[in-house]
């Protein structure tokens, strides 16, 4: 009884001790385990917090950091950096200048065309600009001449199917054709040059149709002609298969998604051709899906509304500054001349800049997208030119692809060096600038040939030392001063020949 009693709170007492709090010490081994424990745990957390503290103390804060930032930004302020206008700095947001400049454009061309409206008053007549066009009514020159060119059209494609079948040879249809494209360019100069009723305006419209004819027909005969060199190689090989593909029936039944040679030798072909905003033949034009007809009606509402805007400036803004030109060309007033010449280049370039767009992203976008034509690089970055001749290969691109394709290469192809032809190219284009502007006008002054051929020596100069933003100033001073001096020249001597006597 003793012992069991003796035992008993021997047992609690122990419970008690390892399942209470750690006030109580344990007995025997187990008890000097757990002091051990403890001790080592209290020793490790006590090291561990001392090397926290003084990593904390080592390592700065936040606060200390910024502390240090604000004390080192109050004793140094500067840094190794460029001016934003300097190159070197790689800054190339300038849209705020280039706002500036716009602003300032259109402020200063108000106040021009205020004072202009003050001075001479409201001078835009649309029945005159009707006037110029219909001078005789009852005869209508420039039209029926148009209509004339559909007998140089027709006589081109006789000319090709003879030679597709072989009733006429190479050498004789090279004469015809030859004959052919003489004559589209003979036959309306010796019109305008005769008949008295045609009018200026009228005399380059429709010259302008025929020299785009020319190049088309060329352009047609030269194809043509390649495929008929194909198709007599596959003959020789022996692929008949290929060298003679079957023809589209006149009722539809055989539609074809591609035309072979002779199969194109139709009059739809060749009058989608003649229509189409390109100057070079293809036998298989890329073609859009579908017609938009919200871009069709914007593109429409462009050119109607640049159009009225191009007549406007040219009759308030231009004509009354070419007028009072005269006089000072007449005197020989050297510093009155430049005078006049600087005041004339500013609406003279605002007009070129609206007909550019007018003519080669309104008209002809719109004549594409109502023709379903697919290739719409009608022009490339000319803004950006460095050089003359990125300009002039690249602002009007249905020029460039022909004279490249029709004129440059085949002269590569002959052995001609590569400098003559591209002078053969810049001659090319003054006959033709000069047969637009001295046929019309009826005087043969050459100013347009030599501002054409003035372009050699220009490009050489630009290319040679001129570079980067030098030179895109120097192709913008060429084209805001050059065109003003040409119309001047031609101005005055019309003037000169046909109203100084009266």
């Amino acid at each position: 009884m003793g012992d069991k009693n003796d035992k008993g709170p021997i047992t609690r007492k122990r419970r008690t001790t390892i399942s209470g709090a750690g006030g109580a010490t344990l007995k025997q081994a187990n008890g000097t385990r757990t002091d051990a424990c403890d001790a080592t745990e209290a020793h490790h957390s006590n090291g561990k917090s001392k090397e926290l503290k003084a990593q904390e103390s080592a390592t700065p804060t936040r606060k200390d950091k910024g502390k240090h930032e604000i004390i080192n930004e109050r004793l140094s302020c500067h840094k190794l950096q460029e001016s934003l206008l300097s190159s070197a700095s790689g800054y190339s947001n300038y849209r705020g200048i280039l706002n500036w400049c716009v602003v300032m454009l259109v402020l200063s061309n108000a106040r021009l065309f205020l004072e202009n409206i003050i001075k001479y008053g409201i001078l835009v007549d649309p029945i005159q600009v009707v006037s110029l066009f219909l001078k005789d009514p009852y005869s209508w020159p420039a039209p029926c001449l148009v209509i004339v060119s559909n007998v140089f059209i027709m006589a081109a494609l006789y000319i090709e199917r003879r030679l597709s079948v072989g009733t006429v040879s190479e050498r004789f249809g090279l004469l015809l054709h030859t004959a052919n494209l003489s004559t589209i360019l003979c036959f309306p100069a010796g019109t305008v040059l005769s008949v008295n009723s045609i009018t200026p305006v009228g005399a380059v419209f429709a010259l302008g149709v025929y020299t785009i004819i020319f190049l088309k027909l060329y352009s047609y005969r030269d194809v043509n002609k390649w495929c008929r060199e194909i198709r007599h190689a596959k003959a020789r090989t022996l692929s008949r298969s290929h060298s003679c593909p079957t023809v589209q029936r006149s009722n539809g039944s055989a539609m074809q998604a591609q035309v072979s040679y002779p199969g194109n030798l139709t009059h739809r072909d060749l009058y989608y051709f003649v229509f189409a905003p390109t100057l070079c033949y293809e036998l298989n034009f890329p073609r859009s899906s579908r017609i938009r007809k919200r871009f069709l009606l914007r593109r429409l509402f462009e050119m109607l509304f640049f159009m009225q805007l191009l007549v406007g400036l040219i009759q308030q803004w231009m004509v009354p500054t070419i007028q009072n030109s005269m006089k000072p060309f007449q005197d020989m007033d050297f510093s009155r001349m430049i005078e006049r010449l600087l005041k004339l280049a500013v609406p003279n370039h605002l007009i070129w800049l609206i007909f550019f767009y007018w003519f080669f992203h309104s008209s002809m976008n719109f004549v594409a997208e109502l023709m379903q034509f697919g290739d719409r690089e009608f022009y490339r970055d000319w803004w950006n030119s460095e050089t003359v001749t990125y300009f002039w290969a690249n602002w009007n691109i249905p020029v460039h692809k022909w004279c490249l394709r029709h004129f440059y290469k085949p002269m590569l192809k002959r052995g001609v060096s590569k400098w003559a032809a591209q002078t053969a190219v810049f001659l090319l284009s003054a006959f033709f600038h000069e047969y637009l502007v001295s046929v019309p006008l009826k005087m043969f002054r050459l100013w347009a040939f030599m501002g054409m051929m003035a372009q050699i020596p220009l490009a050489w100069f630009v290319g040679r030392f001129l570079r980067g933003n030098y030179g895109n100033a120097a192709v913008w001073i060429s084209l805001i001063i050059g065109q003003p001096i040409a119309v001047l020249m031609y101005v005055h001597d019309y003037y000169v020949l046909h109203f100084q006597k009266s």
